[in-house]
């Protein structure tokens, strides 16, 4: 035993705490802002871009997504360049999106198509004014947006787990969060979750012994893990024995930027893992998460969720989320932004230590002129190899 006087440690004697903003704050001009603003970002679902302005807030800027009477989609600031008022009251028609205030009409690159209170509609110097725009893709059931310099502009990715198909297969997309279905907006730092991903060792605690098993029985084993960098980012690998003599192992990547590439904690199979989710930060204290995987039927996303006290998340009382907590309570409950100067990291904590680093190197490389892991400037090349996946080893010693 350690003789040490019954006050010290007062609460008192605490330092001022602080959070690693170099890591955690996402705005323009930041350290992270700019290296998140190098790669391509799901900014809603392909459905969420219609003749509707829909309000999108990513990486700290307030932003309108619609589609106009062509197809095309557009990412523009809220704020029209003309006077400021938001174009979330605009009319989207065939060309582009019209400001409600004075009608300025812009095309889905910010061009100015009409002024019309302007002599000839403004026809002389309409091209001098232009609403600031993003770049859009869609894939997988999702929108992308390119946030970053125009002349780095990198390709957009493609991901093996959702390009090979097998039969009876098709990819879907979902507006989920995590443990409590879609389209919530989860009330803390991005990292907070991110890095939660190289934490495999929370599992048997939080989603097992505390709260109740929320998962398959299997997933509450303490597991043997060992972490790993990729091309892509850093690697999990979990090796949990059974009572039986099979061997459980998993595999879970962090991929860059955002990407958490998890096998399904559920376990409706084995083999290759069948989602991707992109955390996607609002600003530094919002984060939302987008999901696109392998399924048999649309919808089947959102439906494949955690019960807790035999109850999904939307359904516990305040009493119940404090008796059985699972992520949603454990990473908000960190506050905002969690305090990085009053932490205690141990052995266990070698994944988030790793992925930590590897991000801090990342934006010390965007700092210095460099291009960030994993980016990717030609379409043809631009398809990511995954070796995330659960697999059940018979036999095994």
């Amino acid at each position: 035993m350690h003789d040490r006087p019954a006050d010290q440690g007062s609460a008192y004697a605490m330092k001022p705490p602080a959070h690693n903003a170099k890591l955690t704050e996402v705005g323009r001009g930041t350290p992270m802002g700019e290296l998140l603003r190098r790669y391509w970002h799901p900014v809603g679902l392909a459905s969420h871009a219609t003749a509707t302005p829909r309000p999108v807030r990513v990486l700290g800027e307030d932003l309108i997504l619609f589609r106009d009477g062509a197809g095309r989609t557009g990412l523009v600031h809220a704020r029209c360049c003309h006077r400021g008022a938001s174009l979330y009251y605009g009319r989207v028609d065939e060309r582009g999106i019209r400001c409600c205030y004075h009608g300025w009409l812009f095309d889905v690159q910010g061009n100015c198509l009409e002024q019309p209170c302007e002599p000839e509609a403004g026809a002389k110097h309409r091209h001098t004014a232009r609403q600031p725009w993003y770049p859009l893709g869609e894939r997988y059931g999702l929108i992308f947006a390119y946030m970053g310099p125009p002349q780095k502009k990198p390709a957009l990715p493609r991901f093996d787990a959702l390009e090979e198909l097998a039969a009876g297969e098709l990819v879907d997309a979902d507006d989920t969060s995590i443990g409590s279905g879609g389209g919530v907006i989860v009330p803390c730092n991005w990292l907070q979750h991110y890095e939660n991903l190289m934490d495999p060792y929370h599992v048997p605690i939080l989603h097992g012994s505390f709260s109740g098993p929320q998962f398959v029985p299997m997933m509450g084993v303490m597991p043997q893990v060992e972490f790993e960098p990729t091309p892509r980012g850093l690697k999990s690998t979990s090796v949990r024995k059974l009572a039986d003599g099979r061997v459980f192992l998993r595999v879970t990547e962090a991929v860059l930027p955002t990407l958490r590439v998890v096998p399904n904690p559920r376990v409706a199979g084995y083999g290759r893992v069948e989602s991707i989710g992109w955390v996607v930060p609002i600003d530094d204290t919002h984060f939302r998460i987008y999901t696109a995987g392998r399924v048999s039927e649309r919808g089947e996303l959102g439906r494949g969720r955690s019960k807790m006290n035999g109850k999904f998340w939307r359904e516990l009382t305040e009493e119940e989320h404090q008796r059985f907590p699972g992520d949603w309570e454990a990473q908000t409950g960190q506050g905002p932004i969690t305090l990085h100067s009053e932490e205690h990291l141990r052995t266990s904590d070698r994944g988030i230590v790793m992925l930590r680093r590897l991000l801090e190197r990342q934006v010390d490389a965007v700092a210095k002129g460099e291009d960030p892991l994993g980016v990717c400037f030609d379409d043809e090349s631009a398809c990511v190899r995954l070796e995330a996946g659960q697999h059940l080893l018979e036999g095994a010693s």
